[in-house]
């Protein structure tokens, strides 16, 4: 929350009260459609959810593009970076 207050501060004619307005209104909206999102948190994640992560944002179906990470991970070296892995899986699908 205080990111975004700050990132709404940068806009040129917003103020501190202002912005902390408009995220204190729009909390309660926003909270119900992040919690919609078919896309795992980006606290603390792995290699693996960011790949599936970036796979749905490119509009692959969550099933076809999990099956297709896992396949990947199970015949790469562990240390595979995380691009690697999106492309692999992109030539897969």
């Amino acid at each position: 929350m205080y990111r975004a207050i700050k990132l709404l501060e940068s806009i040129k004619g917003i103020g501190k009260k202002t912005a902390e307005r408009v995220v204190l209104e729009l909390r309660d909206k926003l909270s119900k459609h992040v919690n919609e999102l078919n896309i795992a948190a980006l606290v603390s994640n792995t290699l693996e959810q960011d790949a599936l992560n970036a796979l749905l944002a490119l509009g692959i179906g969550r099933q076809i593009a999990e099956q297709a990470i896992k396949k990947i991970l199970s015949t790469s070296p562990a240390g595979e970076k995380i691009e690697d892995i999106i492309k692999k899986a992109l030539k897969i699908l």
